[in-house]
């Protein structure tokens, strides 16, 4: 176990692509798998029928939220009493997860260091599926058999942004990594959250070596790296001292509370990649105005050089320019189409990686241009790298449209 790295959280992962037999048996009752010598390197040899604890997810690119189950899973030899020949199983029960499963999905199945296992069904040919071959460091699968990884802790297996949201999303809450300054915290904001502006300057203030001038792609990823650990420090504090203070009973209140601490991780990531943004776009000399009012009353997150340019007719459209920003896309992503009419070429800034060949054709079909941090593009195939911009190249592109108005 190495901390920091997915050997933390996982003693071997196994991989492959579900056949239609297999799928076919995954949604039946009939879940035995055989041609699975290699999980042997995950489970060991089967002594009896050893069962496992297994939390079970599924998840695709449509759904906000994944179908999630518990059972146990069985590993056992049936042909244990065979005095030269084995033939090992593993064994699934039928959940809500496995009635979800069809060919071509992405199956994986993961060792956690505390014994259970973790099952994920990732619907195939999805950017979750990318995304998770993406974060075990695995192959196209493109044999019949599981893929095995049993070493996770090598520097390809290092947790940091991208990889902390994609383990959440499958169900891994993932330790921050030990933060000095929450004492710093406590006495700034007196124990409780402050704005996301202020949030985002204090993070950006804790890094005095990081310079968006320098290299905006890096300063942007460490940025939101550092608010996240100082955020999760705080917040960890702060849900701590409420549940301490207990809710007496009060069902309702502690509903509240549940609900409000999930609501704000989820609002916070995307207003501090907004916060950070507009400090790159300061620091550079950018003229931009945030969330303007352009048709049907549509707010882009960011517009070039600003809504009065924008209103002016006379105006030339070859100058205005538009960032729709999401850390993550999903399908969300064609919301940005309809956000500035006289803009014919938009872009969208992201953290997600590893978008699927198929949303990112349709992106370019769209004329919809995806702005990714330069050290996220190695997530995407070569293929689309030669078609993503970087936030470099996408300051420099918006400075040449803005000489004209100097």
């Amino acid at each position: 176990m190495k901390a920091g790295y997915l050997s933390e959280y996982f003693t071997g992962v196994a991989a492959k692509r579900l056949s239609a037999v297999e799928a076919s048996r995954f949604v039946s009752r009939q879940h035995e798998f055989n041609g699975v010598e290699s999980l042997k390197r995950i489970f060991g040899l089967a002594t009896g029928k050893q069962r496992y604890k297994a939390i079970f997810v599924y998840l695709n690119d449509h759904d906000e939220e994944a179908v999630i189950d518990e059972g146990l899973l069985t590993w056992y030899d049936a042909r244990e009493s065979h005095e030269t020949r084995s033939e090992h199983r593993l064994y699934f029960p039928t959940t809500t997860v496995s009635e979800c499963a069809d060919e071509g999905d992405l199956l994986v199945i993961g060792k956690r260091p505390d014994g259970s296992v973790l099952v994920v069904v990732a619907q195939g040919g999805s950017t979750i599926a990318n995304q998770i071959l993406w974060l075990f460091g695995l192959s196209n699968l493109t044999h019949p058999g599981f893929s095995i990884r049993e070493e996770l802790g090598t520097e390809q297996d290092r947790i940091e942004f991208a990889a902390r949201t994609i383990l959440e999303q499958i169900g891994v809450e993932t330790v921050e990594p030990e933060e000095t300054r929450l004492d710093e915290m406590l006495r700034r904001f007196g124990g409780v959250f402050p704005a996301t502006r202020e949030f985002s300057e204090y993070a950006r203030s804790t890094l005095d070596d990081v310079s968006a001038m320098d290299d905006p792609d890096v300063a942007i990823m460490a940025w939101m790296e550092r608010e996240e650990i100082l955020f999760r420090t705080l917040e960890k504090h702060v849900v701590a001292d409420r549940l301490t203070k207990g809710f007496s009973g009060d069902v309702d209140g502690f509903f509240s509370f549940s609900l409000s601490v999930q609501n704000r991780r989820k609002s916070r990531v995307g207003y501090a990649l907004e916060n950070h943004l507009e400090e790159v776009f300061t620091v550079h000399g950018v003229r931009f105005v945030r969330s303007a009012i352009t048709e049907g009353r549509s707010k882009p997150d960011f517009l070039f050089p600003g809504s009065v340019e924008y209103h002016d007719k006379k105006f030339k459209p070859s100058l205005l320019s538009m960032l729709g920003v999401k850390s993550s896309c999903k399908d969300r992503w064609r919301q940005v189409l309809a956000e500035a009419d006289r803009i014919q070429e938009k872009h969208l800034l992201t953290l997600e990686t590893s978008i699927s060949e198929n949303q990112t054709d349709e992106m370019q079909v769209k004329r919809l241009k995806l702005v990714v941090p330069k050290k996220l593009h190695e997530t995407f195939s070569s293929r689309q790298q030669s078609w993503l911009m970087d936030l470099q190249s996408f300051v420099l592109e918006i400075l040449r449209k803005q000489i004209p108005l100097k």
